[in-house]
């Protein structure tokens, strides 16, 4: 999406922000280390002990710019959550620490620093930061919902995925558009439930008189593959007369988001999908490991939860406190999946296997409250260290719901090319329970596809917060 005023300036606050926040953080970092008594001080504290910080302030400012900027913090419009910010806001205060390490490593001749004090700025500097970040992102997220939409988007598709980026820039007012209107690609085109029948403008033949009657477009998306190609060459010619982009969403292997990849095999070119990150064995091994390191600390954190709220189910319903089920797993293999009970133990009498809803009346008191948390998952914590899940992936799925989806859905069993997970990025974006099996699909493809261990941690992060379709 193009970038606003508004976003330039708040980039540049930003900017300003975190430089004040890393100037801080070294005074406070120095005020920890010698007047607070945490520290042994065997030298004493110096006369002058805030006089010689200054300079160390300003890299510290140099630094943090260089840093955050190359992580792409600076970036607007913003996209996601907060809490999808925070691994990225560490890194860059642990980074600048690195950093100014350094750059004492080599002036320490000219510049007497204190060590501790620079490895005491990472704390201090990540505090501050996140702060500061936290009450800018209010702030964006304020003004943007108070301004109009300047980004004005037109579709050429009316689709389930044109559907899709609607709900999408709806959602995120920080983006600033609005969809003025869709076009059918095709003349049997049906357009997607969700669009309302007044916001379909024609056909894509028309595309040449919408533009001139609604002249404050400034972006044409074409969202489908059955368009004819002359007729999108007309439009993307038509597009760069007036100034305006233009977009496809592709449509080779169209659900799967990754890139592709081509190889020449002597001149000819043969197109095909990426490797995608986990079909390579050290990230497999890289993930295994930490799934066998969180499963550790999960299940010795876990114990005393576990144990107390196993003791009032036990106590508030008749049956047992843990509850086994058939998972399909990697390769679609089934595993025993344990959760704690949070239903009657005749939950599925006379309905057989069917997704938890909002306000389901099967579930017990206890049961609700454990649902809302992610309580009741605690016990799959032994599912990762046997090896029959992952902390992060693919939310498991019963069979008899997996022989409909992959019967019914395209491309659905690619996701069990890894370990389910006790979270995924499906999760902490409320698809679970009964939503959209095709949204938690595209969810799960891309993670698959753009797997990375720090991704892994963000995904944990957020799912402290993923509360939302948790019933």
């Amino acid at each position: 999406m193009g970038k606003s005023a508004a976003d330039s300036l708040f980039a540049a606050v930003a900017v300003v922000a975190d430089g004040v926040a890393a100037f801080l953080a070294v005074y406070l970092a120095v005020f920890v280390r010698f007047e607070t008594n945490l520290l042994a001080t065997p030298y004493g504290v110096p006369f002058d002990l805030y006089d010689g910080y200054w300079f160390l302030g300003l890299l510290a400012v140099a630094a943090s710019y260089l840093t955050l900027r190359s992580l792409r913090l600076y970036k607007r419009p913003q996209r996601g959550t907060f809490h999808a910010h925070v691994p990225r806001l560490v890194r860059g205060a642990v980074t600048t620490t690195a950093a100014l390490l350094v750059v004492h490593a080599v002036l320490h001749n000219h510049y007497n620093f204190s060590s501790a004090a620079i490895l005491l700025f990472a704390p201090a500097f990540s505090v501050l930061l996140l702060v500061e970040r936290l009450i800018l992102f209010r702030a964006e997220i304020h003004a943007a919902r108070l301004s109009l939409p300047t980004h004005r988007v037109l579709m050429i598709g009316a689709d389930s995925t044109a559907a899709r980026l609607a709900r999408c820039f709806a959602a995120d007012p920080r983006l600033r558009v609005r969809v003025s209107g869709f076009l059918l690609a095709r003349p049997d085109e049906t357009p997607d439930p969700t669009i309302a029948a007044e916001n379909v403008l024609g056909q894509v033949g028309d595309f040449r008189k919408v533009l001139d009657e609604l002249p404050d477009i400034v972006q044409v998306i074409v969202t489908e593959p059955g368009a004819d190609s002359g007729l999108l060459y007309d439009i993307a010619s038509e597009c760069e007369r007036r100034m305006l982009r233009f977009n496809v969403v592709p449509d080779v292997f169209r659900i799967l988001t990754s890139s592709v990849e081509v190889e020449t095999i002597d001149d000819v070119p043969l197109m095909g999908l990426r490797r995608a990150p986990l079909d390579h064995l050290g990230n497999r091994i890289a993930k295994r490991l930490e799934d066998i390191a969180g499963a550790l600390v999960g299940l010795a954190v876990s114990a005393p939860v576990v144990a107390v709220l196993a003791f009032l189910v036990k106590r508030g319903s008749p049956g047992p406190a843990f509850y086994r089920q058939t998972r399909c797993g990697y390769g679609g293999r089934p595993f025993t999946i344990y959760k704690l009970r949070s239903m009657r133990i005749d939950a599925e009498k006379g309905t057989g296997a069917v997704f938890a809803s909002e306000d389901d009346p099967r579930r017990t008191p206890l049961g609700t409250f454990m649902r809302a948390h992610n309580l009741d998952e605690l016990p799959q914590f032994w599912n990762v260290l046997k090896g029959d899940m992952s902390l992060v992936g693919p939310r498991p799925e019963r069979p008899e719901f997996v022989a409909g989806f992959a019967r019914d859905i395209e491309h659905y069993m690619r996701r069990s090319v890894c370990r389910p997970g006790i979270t995924g990025w499906a999760q902490v974006h409320g698809l679970r329970g009964n939503t959209s099996i095709a949204d938690r699909l595209h969810a799960d493809l891309w993670y698959l596809e753009n797997w990375s261990l720090a991704l892994d941690v963000k995904i944990l992060l957020r799912t402290l917060f993923a509360v939302r379709n948790a019933y």
